[in-house]
């Protein structure tokens, strides 16, 4: 008797088990949406040059910002091809960046305790740290993620 996979689940040389392959969230992608004139939106699906290019420009000027409300599901399926699944959750890692990512809560997740304690002593070394962690965020969940 054949298989039956759920859509997007197929085994690989990879993954030789059928898994879910969700990383990211169209809801939090939504919600990151609303900052989205920052860039935020791009950063959570791992756009980082367009990320920075929206930082810098508010969005390129707004109208990229808008057309992002459409682009958010081709955004997230993507995502969801390039990150690895595992036991660390990309939001739950993104939702500690965005709000505690001055006190390096994020990293404690990730257990890097050092870099952790770093953030924490002195602000997420001033604020770079954090701008760094939005770049780099999901290659390090993903690393992780193949760790495991």
């Amino acid at each position: 008797m054949a298989t039956v996979y759920p859509t997007g689940a197929y085994p690989t040389a990879a993954y030789p088990t059928a898994m879910s392959r969700s990383t990211h969230s169209i809801a939090v992608g939504y919600l990151c949406w609303l900052l989205g004139f920052l860039g935020m939106h791009r950063f959570y699906f791992g756009k980082q040059i367009t990320g920075t290019i929206w930082f810098f420009t508010g969005g390129l000027f707004l109208i990229g910002w808008i057309i992002d409300l459409f682009l958010i599901p081709s955004m997230d399926a993507a995502a969801d091809r390039r990150y690895l699944p595992g036991r660390l959750d990309y939001n739950v890692a993104w939702l500690l960046l965005v709000f505690l990512g001055f006190l390096g809560i994020h990293r404690f997740y990730m257990g890097k305790i050092l870099t952790g304690i770093l953030w924490l002593a002195t602000g997420s070394l001033c604020g770079v740290g954090w701008l760094y962690d939005m770049w780099t965020l999901n290659g390090q969940v993903s690393e992780i993620n193949a760790g495991a």
